[in-house]
């Protein structure tokens, strides 16, 4: 979390991957998603501390599937607000992280043409690319975009950079 206090994380002890926190020395853990069917995984923190944006995964005839990226109150109160909305059923998207003002939701995404993943891209070609969610307006613009793509948005502590994986 932003204070340093609690630690966001994956797991499946309740049955499925759900999101959950516990505090830094390990203790006190408690499930902040209910999921039954769907999985959640790469929680981030937004910068009050008070919500994580975690992807939602749906699968379809790909173990993998696709993602959406769902906002959940750090209480485990509510069932999440929606911010994005899977393109396919097999398209991935993931990897959730704010901008430190706040405003931006950055996520990696699969950009290649079609509803259905492909094995063996062409690596010369763009893949992933990362989007950016406004979230004032809701608008998505694909941010860094380009051959072979790019995954792992990490922006710079002060927002004016941002570090990716090409």
């Amino acid at each position: 979390s932003p204070d340093g206090r609690t630690i966001a994380f994956t797991s499946d002890r309740g049955g499925g991957d759900n999101i959950w926190v516990m505090n830094r020395d390990g203790s006190n853990p408690r499930a902040i998603t209910k999921e039954t069917f769907r999985l959640l995984n790469g929680p981030a923190w937004s910068r009050d501390g008070n919500y994580i944006v975690a992807r939602k995964h749906f699968t379809s005839a790909r173990s993998l599937g696709a993602g959406e990226m769902w906002l959940y109150h750090r209480s485990g109160v509510g069932n999440g607000v929606q911010m994005t909305k899977a393109r396919t059923k097999q398209k991935d998207t993931n990897e959730p992280a704010f901008s430190p003002d706040g405003r931006y939701l950055y996520f990696s995404d699969d950009a290649t043409p079609g509803d259905t993943f492909q094995y063996s891209k062409d690596p010369n070609g763009q893949i992933y690319v990362i989007q950016r969610l406004d979230t004032k307006n809701g608008d998505i613009d694909a941010y860094v975009t380009g051959p072979g793509g790019a995954v792992r948005p990490t922006p710079s502590p002060d927002g004016k950079s941002l570090a990716f994986v090409r």
